[in-house]
């Protein structure tokens, strides 16, 4: 791990502590409140002790100057461990969605014996050459350029650029609610205090050491990815189940790169399905 000062990760749980763990790992620039709290319920509902938590540099974590990156993916992956270790846990079913899922997949190959599962949503493999994989939408890549004109310290300017990229990343399948989802963007930017030092995220290194080893995953691992997912088109996470053995993918049909409420019952339903069919010891320390 990088030597720096510990960051100070924010965390919050859900449900009895006496049940199965699962740790949620959002991707970049996206704070804990990106898994939303109805949904964190709903697998809390389901028998899980459900932690979500601020990645350092986003939400109320550690935050770092915009453009000066201190740390790599490794720091985030240890990160995670360390949230197991303030909700005193040995172990957790580990899900993470997006860059968030990458961060997954460093965790269940850095620390084996801290993972019972994996889920990866809306995400990539990582260590692998994915060059002859369908790639990001041009219309994702314009809008997404627009991004070097933004005022990060704007917050107008900030609240607008993401809600036009939260519509530019979501389902085919379900109405986009705008007003909804400003409402959400400006209550997250206020609790991070901006979201300037969230832009290291697309800056960061790392993972070198496991390029070419997700087949040595030991973690029993669930694909969950959308059909229509601009950024990572779906032939991503289908890469990703065909290079670890026994895994097993569900497809989200107009699925954008998004957590969608009317989604919400087919992905909670398949995480639960996964955590409970995955053996292993449950995480009290």
């Amino acid at each position: 791990m990088t030597m720096i000062e510990r960051p100070e990760i924010i965390s919050e749980a859900f449900g009895d502590p006496a049940n199965p763990p699962l740790l949620l790992i959002m991707g970049a620039m996206a704070s804990m409140l990106w898994w939303p709290e109805a949904l964190c319920r709903n697998l809390a509902g389901a028998g899980l002790f459900v932690i979500r938590y601020d990645n350092r540099d986003t939400g109320r974590s550690t935050k770092y100057p915009p453009g000066k990156p201190s740390y790599t993916f490794d720091d985030m992956a240890d990160d995670a461990m360390r949230v197991l270790d303030n909700h005193g846990l040995q172990g957790a079913h580990v899900v993470g969605m997006s860059a968030g899922g990458m961060i997954a997949q460093l965790v269940a190959l850095k620390h084996p014996s801290r993972v019972i599962s994996l889920t990866v949503i809306s995400s990539s493999p990582m260590g692998v050459d994915t060059s002859h994989l369908p790639g990001t939408t041009a219309a994702y890549i314009e809008h997404s350029a627009e991004g070097v004109q933004v005022d990060w310290s704007n917050r107008d300017q900030v609240v607008d650029f993401i809600v036009k990229d939260a519509r530019a990343i979501a389902s085919t399948a379900h109405p986009f609610d705008e007003a909804r989802m400003r409402a959400f963007v400006e209550q997250d930017y206020d609790r991070s205090g901006g979201f300037e030092s969230a832009t290291n995220h697309f800056m960061l290194k790392g993972g070198d050491a496991w390029k070419g080893r997700l087949h040595e995953m030991t973690a029993p691992l669930l694909v969950i990815h959308g059909t229509a997912d601009p950024i990572f088109p779906v032939e991503h996470g289908e890469a990703l189940a065909e290079a670890v053995a026994g895994a097993k993918i569900v497809r989200i049909e107009g699925g954008g790169h998004e957590l969608h409420p009317d989604d919400w019952t087919v992905i909670s339903a398949a995480i639960v399905a996964h955590t409970r069919a995955s053996r292993g010891g449950m995480g009290g320390s």
